[in-house]
């Protein structure tokens, strides 16, 4: 039997994107539990990056703003079913290069106790967009 989690919402999943796109590390992180994973849509692994526990998963998300200072996650849409929940969205970024990113994404959720346990993220692949010619 699924138990639902009255605390997790759609409301809150905006508002952790809300604090994705401020870069606000300290917001997010009160979002998630103790023992948070954050499985990036990047890395070696099958799964992406992995890390996991509060320091490893803080150091995730601040190494999102250090390969993208402007990163945005716009266009946002979500679902929350039980103890799991959906953020679609939109990513713009450059890269220190110069290289301008912009891919369709979505990141999977895993929730416990009103907190995020798990966020696997995944993204759609497609080369660096031209720099711009401003």
């Amino acid at each position: 039997m699924q138990t639902v989690i009255p605390e997790v919402t759609t409301d809150v999943l905006q508002a952790f994107a809300d604090a994705w796109n401020r870069h606000d590390v300290d917001a997010l992180m009160s979002f998630m539990t103790e023992d948070c994973i954050f499985e990036s849509s990047a890395g070696a692994d099958v799964c992406g990056t992995r890390y996991m526990g509060r320091d490893a998963v803080r150091a995730g998300f601040a190494e999102v703003w250090e390969i993208f200072p402007d990163a945005h996650w716009g266009n946002a849409r979500h679902f929350v079913q039980g103890d799991r929940g959906v953020s679609e969205w939109t990513f713009t970024g450059t890269r220190a290069d110069g290289s301008r990113v912009e891919v369709h994404g979505c990141d999977l959720f895993t929730f416990r106790d009103g907190k995020i346990l798990l966020k696997n993220s995944y993204r759609k692949n497609r080369p660096p967009l031209a720099k711009p010619t401003r």
